[in-house]
Formats: C-alpha cells, structure tokens, sequence
C-alpha cells in the first residue's frame, strides 16, 4: 500500500462536492489554514488542520512538505484536441493579414491543412506527439484532460486518432477522456455531398466508434460554414443512441442556436459560446448543460471573449479549458486560461479554481472522483509557488506549478 502525508499546507483551496458548482456557489471554495491531507493507493484518506497525528507520520510511505505554500486539487483540462499531425505556424501570416478562420477553411486551410497531416502520419508518430504534448500538460499542473479526435474525418482516420488516447491512456501519468468530433469538417472528398458525410458518421463511423469503446462522448462543431443546427441534432442523436454522451462546439462566431439545441439535448457541456444568445443560455440552464469557455482561444485569435458574467449570473456551471489545437490555440497552459478568465471574463480566482477542476471534472463525467479535495476522492494535487489563489491569477506568463502530485505519488520532470 503507498501512503503520502502532505504537510506544512500554508493555504488549502478546494472547490467541495461531487457535481458542477454554478451561480453563487461556484465562487464558494473551502479554505483551510495550516493543513495536511493523508493519502492512500491513490485516494485522499484524511484532511485536517494543525499537527498532523504523530502515529500517522510513522506509518506513512513518504511524506512531502508544502513549505508553507499554497495547494490546490490537480487541473482538468475539459476541452483539447490532443492528436494531430503537425502544426500550422504558416497560417500566422495569413491571420496577420486579416484572413478569418473561416476564410482559411474554405481555401483548404485550417482544419483541413491538419487533416492531411494527421492522415499522413502513422499511429505512433501520433502517439509520440501527444505524449510529448501531455507531459508539458502535467508540468503545468493538469492531471486529467479530455482529448477529441476531428482530423481523420474517415472511418480509418478518426478510429486511429481515437485508439492513440487509448494507448496513452495506459502509458503515461495524465488520465484522459475520449471525444468522438468526427463532424469537425467536411473532408474534401464529400465537399460536394454534406448529406452524405453525415450518413457515414451516423451509420460508419459512430458504430464502429461505439463498438471499440474508444469514445464517452460525441462532439459536433456546430457553425456557419461547418454544420448546421440539424445536422448536428442528428448527429449528436445518433450518437446518444450507441451511448455516447453529447458535447457540442456552440456558437463560437454565429449565433446558429447551438447553445439552444445542447439544452434541447441535455449534453454534458457545449463549448465556446462566444456568440451565444439569451434563448441559448437559458435553455442550458433547462438542460443542465455546462458552459465550457476557452478564453485562449479568443485570446489567440483577437475574438471576444464569451460572456462568462452572464452564464454564472443565470445559474449555468462555468468550466474552463485550453483548447489545445494547431490552428486557433497551439497553448497547453491552462494557467494562462485562467489569468485570461480573470481578466477578460472578470471571474473572481475562487470562481475560476471551480471552473478548472470540480467544472470541468463535471464536463468530462468525472466530478464523483476528481476536481476537488476530498476524503475517497483521487489524490490529485498541486503544491503551488504561491501563498494564496490571488496570487497564481495575478502572475501570468510563468509555471507557478511547483509539485505534481498524480494517484498520490509525486510526479517527476
């Protein structure tokens, strides 16, 4: 049995409970002074403040001393697209010279540019890259991220992408959560039949995802240019009826209603919602739907930023999330996420502590075990260059990140 006794805790900050935190409460974290959290195969056992027990020190495998600083439960990264081929450094002229992201699109550019990529390169080249890119994750502090597929876009490809976070799913530190985003683009061999792409998602491509088991969610990028409200309606069914659960990239540039039809739907979150309306917001509030904001993302792409104030003010759970992609967010630090939720969505640091842990383990179903600090859940922690959460939301630019701890064991870089 591995036993960890962190002590010297100078501030422990944890969002509390086994579900998404919205209104008020998502700004309400518990906050312990001088604290200790013992920890066995894998599981918080105990947290206390003061003296730890002398017996307990004696019977532990290690122990670790915060130094007085400040500890967090390890970040969820709800929202990445972990495994793609090559990056798209050479569309950063194009941006400069004005060209929208949907322009780049429609000239073969963007989504399309790493689909060919990804389909050039093989299964463990794949493999490589996003293991690379998880273990700059963990030093960042995040120990759990979804991870969708979307730049396959055939049967072949998107079950290759989904099979590479199987494999590192086994093989490396950072626990992670498959989403099927088959219908990220139309691939140019269906450019001139849409229907037709469709068809081969619902009746190709999600059985064969369902049988594998390689997927919990499926995803739809729902906007102008990609896919329509209904197509994306009978996508996400089609994907609820082999049982994955529905996400949904929702309004990020039009306000096509997709926010609208993730509460119609009951999705577990719908993600960007930079254009999203009144009608969108209340009915994810209805549905139970969380709001998954990617502020780097607007950040990368000079975008506004969605509007964070209103979703907390309207009940409806925030998470945030990177966004990691090649063309609108080649950042893996979801600390930077926070600053930027701070200052461009005006979210308090307790509001945005919930948003990267207990939010956003809820946006990937895993809020009954992860995403805060308490007695049976996962020993996921941070041990933080910092006194306080004011502070790792006031410094950006650097790793504040001191200590990993992932399963209750320290990670080593």
């Amino acid at each position: 049995m591995s036993k960890l006794l962190i002590t010297n805790i100078g501030l422990l900050a944890t969002p509390t409970g086994r579900a998404a935190k919205s209104g008020r409460e998502q700004g309400e974290i518990l906050k312990l002074k001088n604290a200790w959290i013992m920890t066995e195969d894998g599981l918080i056992t105990e947290i206390g403040t003061g003296e730890p027990p002398v017996m307990e020190l004696e019977r532990c495998f290690e122990a670790v001393d915060a130094g007085g600083c400040l500890v967090t439960p390890g970040l969820v990264d709800a929202h990445t697209h972990l495994v793609f081929g090559g990056f798209r450094q050479h569309e950063l002229a194009d941006k400069l010279h004005g060209k929208t992201y949907l322009e780049i699109l429609a000239e073969g550019g963007g989504i399309l540019s790493t689909v060919r990529a990804t389909r050039a390169a093989s299964e463990e080249e794949l493999t490589a890259k996003a293991r690379a890119a998880l273990a700059e994750m963990l030093m960042h502090g995040v120990t759990l991220c979804e991870a969708k597929s979307g730049y396959g876009l055939s049967t072949k490809e998107e079950l290759k992408q989904l099979r590479v976070v199987r494999e590192l799913q086994d093989s490396q530190p950072v626990e992670l959560v498959s989403t099927f985003l088959g219908a990220h683009a139309v691939p140019p061999e269906y450019k001139n039949d849409k229907d037709g792409y469709v068809r081969l998602i619902c009746e190709e491509m999600l059985p064969g995802v369902a049988r594998e088991g390689l997927a919990e969610y499926c995803d739809v990028f729902c906007e102008t240019g990609v896919f329509t409200v209904e197509e994306s309606r009978k996508i996400l069914e089609a994907g609820l009826a082999l049982g994955l659960k529905a996400k949904i990239h929702a309004d990020e540039i039009d306000a096509l209603g997709g926010a609208r039809l993730a509460g119609e739907l009951g999705a577990v979150s719908a993600e960007h919602l930079i254009a999203v309306t009144k009608q969108g917001i209340e009915s994810m509030k209805r549905g139970g739907t969380i709001a998954c904001l990617l502020p780097a993302t607007s950040f990368y792409l000079g975008a506004e930023y969605a509007p964070a104030r209103s979703f907390i003010e309207a009940g409806v759970p925030v998470a945030l999330a990177t966004d990691y992609n090649p063309g609108s967010c080649p950042s893996l630090n979801l600390q930077l996420v926070m600053n930027l939720a701070c200052l461009k969505d005006r979210m308090t640091p307790e509001e945005v502590l919930t948003a990267v842990t207990l939010n956003g383990a809820a946006a990937v179903g895993r809020a009954g075990t992860h995403g805060s600090l308490e007695a049976g859940k996962k020993a996921d922690l941070l041990i933080w260059d910092a006194e306080d959460l004011d502070y790792i939301c006031y410094r950006f630019g650097s790793n504040l990140v001191r200590t990993v701890i992932k399963n209750g064991l320290p990670q080593s870089f």
